[in-house]
């Protein structure tokens, strides 16, 4: 099934031949309503649809979802819907597949696919044309958003047996930070794939889609902020009200909460 808002505007790419799919399950163990909870006065999904329909190399943009209430409000921004079958819909499914689901199911022709998590508030505003751009450019069948690690870098990891005694994960002299090796971690930001690889399943391959020749674009440190905590909702919520311009609500007898002012890297907060 399928539905769009025909008086809203089309996405600002529309034409490219790139199609953005925003997966947003209902279902969410740790975070309850995870994709439709409120964040900065909108809901948590439809500040990715905002994302998608202003990227410039987007010209479609459709939520896959199991979730009436998430349905709605897709409509409401704009979006067309597919509804996924419980089947793609549960713990175990993959995101490929529900995509993949997607596109057949709107019998989209694009050749390139942006897949964007719907519990992904906060993202810098040119992510997926940078990612678009990428692939393009480098002919490559996938690139995806990264950011370098820090202070959860495995050099500075240890283990701890029974007993509470202490092993370095990885043995290793470095104690400064500007001195770790470069390793980086997938940030949810945004993938973009290429057709071909995306329908290239494979056996034990859980991962294939993203193709043999795999990309990726660097973000800095907080410019993604990905939801799944009770703690990563707080954050965001404070991020987006700072670039609204909206102070933190508290209760009355509370210390004035502190405002975190980060890069105004967005459109559509």
């Amino acid at each position: 099934m399928t539905n769009a808002i025909p008086d809203h505007p089309p996405s600002s790419g529309a034409g490219t031949g790139v199609l953005a799919v925003v997966i947003g399950r209902a279902g969410s163990k740790g975070l309850p309503r995870k994709n439709a909870l409120p964040v900065a006065g909108v809901p948590m999904i439809a500040h990715t649809i905002r994302f998608a329909r202003a990227s410039r190399s987007i010209g479609r943009v459709v939520v896959s979802t199991d979730g009436d209430e998430i349905a709605a409000i897709a409509r409401d921004e704009g979006a067309e819907v597919v509804l996924r079958p419980a089947a793609l819909a549960n713990d175990t499914a993959t995101v490929d597949s529900a995509v993949r689901h997607a596109v057949e199911a709107l019998g989209a022709p694009d050749d390139i696919i942006v897949i964007l998590y719907g519990n992904v508030p906060v993202r810098p505003a040119d992510l997926a044309d940078r990612a678009v751009a990428r692939l393009r450019e480098t002919g490559a069948d996938s690139v995806q958003s990264y950011y370098r690690v820090g202070k959860t870098h495995p050099y500075w990891m240890s283990r701890l047996d029974d007993a509470g005694r202490v092993a370095q994960f990885i043995e290793n002299r470095v104690y400064r930070r500007q001195e770790l090796p470069p390793l980086f971690m997938p940030d949810g930001g945004a993938i973009a794939v290429r057709r071909a690889s995306l329908f290239d399943v494979r056996e034990g391959e859980p991962h294939a889609f993203f193709g043999r020749d795999r990309r990726g674009i660097e973000t800095r440190e907080g410019e993604v902020i990905d939801v799944d905590t009770a703690l990563d909702l707080a954050v965001a919520e404070a991020v987006l009200a700072s670039r609204m311009g909206i102070p933190a609500p508290r209760a009355e007898g509370d210390a004035p909460r502190v405002v975190i002012h980060a890069p105004r890297t967005e459109v559509h907060a």
